[in-house]
């Protein structure tokens, strides 16, 4: 995750982020990236975040901070100056076990095992009957149309 390598990819504007990119778009490096969005939430991975804290803010914090582990407790130990420290950083010490949950559920694994190759995990389309069996069996059968209504290719 350094220099030119892809840190992060976004599917919905086609766009990908080196790490210069990542500086630019958030205001901190792909390092801080889960404590960013443990601190700010992130709607998409259902992160509620903690109450105040702002893109702005959090990425003042985590630039001299580098992670939510490192911010003290105190805001009087803060070395960066931002609005509202003193509230911020009781929402912080209140919220604390929440933020680094949310950071953990934000965290990318890279050290699970995966004995599967990049050709085995590539998407073929949809296996129709195993799909279809699966959404009735769940209760879900209107969904079994989906691929087909999205243009989704079966295999």
């Amino acid at each position: 995750m350094r220099g030119n390598r892809i840190v992060t990819h976004d599917r919905r504007r086609g766009k990908t982020y080196d790490e210069a990119a990542v500086h630019e778009k958030f205001g901190v490096g792909p390092e801080s990236i889960a404590d960013l969005l443990a601190l700010v939430g992130d709607t998409a991975d259902g992160i509620p975040g903690i109450p105040g804290w702002g893109m702005k803010t959090a990425a003042a914090v985590l630039r001299v901070y580098g992670s939510l582990e490192a911010i003290p407790v105190d805001p009087k130990q803060w070395t960066v100056s931002v609005r509202g420290a003193d509230r911020l950083a009781a929402t912080l010490a209140e919220r604390r076990t929440d933020a680094l949950l949310y950071k953990q559920l934000a965290t990318l694994r890279t050290d699970v095992p995966i004995t599967e190759s990049l050709d085995d995990l590539r998407w073929r389309g949809v296996r129709t009957r195993e799909y279809s069996e699966l959404c009735q069996r769940l209760g879900f059968g209107d969904l079994a149309q989906r691929p087909a209504q999205y243009g989704m290719r079966s295999v």
